[in-house]
């Protein structure tokens, strides 16, 4: 599991600081998370093909984390895209984009489907052989979700030499791995435990941004291998926080304490900071494993 920051700055956009974009790569899929203004050049300058994102989540409306879409969208069809496009976000986002392709008579040469988003309660949004996609109901002005991005458990590890051992036929191979029982070539059943080993510990990314402190999340995210929340504010701001619904880095390291997560990334910060190490210092104080986001900052979760 790897994700690559395209942005993680809140408000607007400046030469060096970009607003929230980032793409999450996950059992082959590319996904896209949130796309700000200038999230296609990130894109490009981070090498990550467009060909690949089928798949694209939005939290909100806000512009800061989806007035790059449209632009992406048309790059898409100017450079002659036929796959189908998944976009999943606000019930609106559909009307936004259409008008807009609409008035400069624009229209995509491949589908473009929306899975418009209502429910105050988390729900499974996709899900394939490889991975389920469930919303994050958040706390913020607008309607607002963040995503689980959980990993389905994978195939059991066959131990070759004891399956050999055992005098199993290679044509069972796959169906150990599946967790069944099998017959060896003398007619004895052998238990998939004994010549087999448990998979990788299956990985979750959740993605929270943006939302005032919201306890009403820890048990959809309990556990989590890694989470991204909003830490917009410093302590010496905090009280701007619920005015204007968002987070403090503090906030954000209470909510990964309480919800067990592994690992804690900072993100959203206003640019009215200079130093970025003061919200690792303050999160800290409350959560150990604490990282921060930075523009083109790639982070892999083995």
């Amino acid at each position: 599991m790897k994700l690559t920051i395209l942005g993680c700055y809140s408000a607007t956009p400046r030469i060096n600081t970009h607003t929230t974009s980032q793409v999450l790569e996950i059992k082959n899929h590319i996904l896209l998370i949130d796309c700000g203004e200038g999230t296609q050049v990130q894109l490009r300058r981070y090498k990550i093909k467009f060909a690949r994102i089928k798949h694209i989540f939005i939290s909100h409306l806000h512009g800061d984390h989806v007035f790059g879409l449209v632009g992406l969208i048309s790059s898409f069809r100017l450079l002659g895209r036929e796959t189908d496009l998944h976009i999943y976000g606000p019930k609106g986002l559909k009307e936004m984009i259409t008008l807009q392709l609409k008035l400069a008579d624009s229209w995509t040469n491949y589908k473009l489907i929306f899975h418009q988003l209502t429910s105050k309660e988390s729900e499974l949004v996709f899900e394939d052989s490889k991975i389920q996609v469930y919303t994050i109901p958040l706390n913020h002005r607008i309607y607002t979700n963040g995503f689980l991005f959980k990993e389905k458990e994978g195939e059991r590890k066959l131990d070759i030499n004891a399956a050999l051992k055992a005098n199993i036929n290679k044509a069972y191979f796959r169906k150990l791995k599946q967790g069944f029982d099998v017959e060896n070539e003398d007619g004895v059943l052998i238990d998939y435990n004994k010549v087999t080993k448990p998979p990788l510990a299956s990985k979750s990314y959740a993605f929270c941004s943006d939302t005032a402190y919201h306890e009403p999340i820890i048990p959809i995210i309990k556990n989590a291998t890694v989470l991204y929340h909003e830490s917009t504010f410093l302590d010496k701001h905090q009280n701007l926080c619920a005015p204007t619904k968002h987070s403090s880095a503090k906030q954000a390291a209470t909510i990964a304490k309480k919800a067990n997560v592994k690992q804690l990334i900072l993100g959203h910060y206003s640019t009215r900071y200079d130093d970025l190490s003061e919200f690792k210092s303050e999160a800290e104080t409350v959560f150990d494993n604490v990282e921060l986001a930075e523009d083109g900052k790639s982070f892999e979760f083995n």
